[in-house]
């Protein structure tokens, strides 16, 4: 059974929300974000690969984030959104 780490973005009911995909790979770039999880590896957010899910799909809650990050995180994404 192979678990993918998810930002949630945003809820939008019980059953459906936006989330970005979490990788553990140095990328860089505008449609990346490097984010630090204290003494372990920082992961780094996918910008570009934003998805509608059921809240179905998750499993567990791993963290919370800082909330400034979080802040910064959701006005890069509205740059790409139309």
């Amino acid at each position: 059974m192979f678990e993918r780490p998810v930002l949630i973005l945003r809820k939008f009911n019980k059953y459906i929300l936006w989330a970005l995909p979490l990788t553990r790979s140095k990328k860089g770039g505008d449609f990346y974000y490097r984010i630090t999880q204290g003494e372990e590896d920082d992961s780094v957010v996918i910008l570009s690969q934003i998805r509608l899910i059921s809240s179905k799909r998750l499993l567990r809650k791993m963290r919370m984030m800082k909330q400034a990050e979080f802040e910064e995180i959701k006005n890069k994404v509205k740059k790409f959104l139309p």
